[in-house]
């Protein structure tokens, strides 16, 4: 992957940075020092937006989105949590806005009553037998229960990760981490 053309940053005087000497250089519009953090955590975040799309040449495009949105937005980096876990918020917001802004567009495309008339093919019925699929499953469990399987079963973090993210304790992850399993169980063995 190729680095971005930046434009320039907006700086807060006020702003708190990390113990990394880079952010904060970069946040006062030092391009090198956002260089030197873009080679640091460009693997991680491509690494997850490949997960999140499972599509390798979206989630170069997704990437590099993160790290330009990074560079505009690093002035309101407040070094309240590591800068490795607000640059993951940062890309997980961005690669959620993107498929909020494909299905969309997907919509626009399947209200067109010149299209091909896929859409108007009956779709099946289910029958009382049939299980619900496990992305509505998912989608039903309770917010932090949500997220904490989210970012352990799918996306492979540790506990000690989700906690420093989510600001909470390792054990209140591991109890979330139970109970969207169980919920998760009960609702496919319907």
């Amino acid at each position: 992957m190729t680095a971005v053309a930046l434009p320039e940053p907006v700086t807060s005087p006020s702003a708190g940075y990390s113990a990394d000497p880079d952010v904060a250089l970069a946040a006062a519009g030092d391009r090198r020092a956002f260089e030197r953090l873009y080679h640091q955590n460009v693997n991680r975040v491509f690494s997850l937006c490949a997960r999140m799309v499972n599509d390798r040449t979206r989630a170069e495009e997704l990437t590099q989105d993160v790290f330009v949105r990074a560079w505009d937005k690093l002035h309101l980096f407040r070094g309240e949590a590591a800068f490795g876990t607000w640059l993951h918020r940062m890309a997980v917001n961005v690669v959620l806005n993107a498929r909020k802004t494909e299905g969309r567009q997907r919509a626009r495309f399947d209200d067109d009553e010149e299209g091909d008339g896929i859409d108007v093919l009956p779709a099946r019925p289910f029958a009382p037998g049939d299980r619900m699929d496990l992305e509505a499953a998912i989608a039903l469990l309770p917010k932090g229960a949500r997220r904490v399987f989210t970012l352990h079963d799918v996306e492979g973090y540790k506990h000690e990760e989700i906690a420093e993210m989510l600001g909470v304790t390792t054990g209140a992850t591991k109890a979330q981490l139970h109970r969207a399993r169980l919920l998760l169980r009960k609702a496919l063995n319907r």
